[in-house]
């Protein structure tokens, strides 16, 4: 599975190695407790509809970007600080890369899971 970014014409791959949170307990705890994450990651939430969807970075040593999506396209993006983040978007899946990973991608983009 790849976490794919189309800002145009041409895709390029955000993330090859992508964890989807599905569980209650996953999604509760989502990057929480690690130490790192890998350059090439992407721990993904994905829901049935879009509403206001938050997350923090209490117990999170390190810096993320944020990707939140309606339908495939980009809501909003945001690079959130260790320990104390935080982001809230309307979204119905969001996605949590390596910071830097998503420099490139703007709202109104294209970010999808392809398997």
């Amino acid at each position: 599975m790849r976490l794919r970014h189309n800002p145009d014409d041409s895709a390029r791959t955000l993330a090859s190695e992508v964890e989807v949170a599905d569980g209650l307990v996953s999604r509760g705890l989502g990057l929480m407790f690690r130490r790192s994450i890998p350059d090439d990651y992407a721990l993904a939430f994905r829901h049935d509809d879009a509403k206001k969807r938050g997350l923090h970075m209490v117990f999170v040593p390190f810096d993320i970007d944020v990707v939140w999506t309606e339908d495939e396209e980009v809501t909003a993006v945001e690079t959130l600080s260790a320990w104390t983040g935080r982001g809230t978007a309307v979204a119905d899946d969001l996605y949590e890369l390596p910071a830097g990973a998503a420099s490139e991608v703007a709202v109104g983009d294209r970010v999808w899971l392809e398997v």
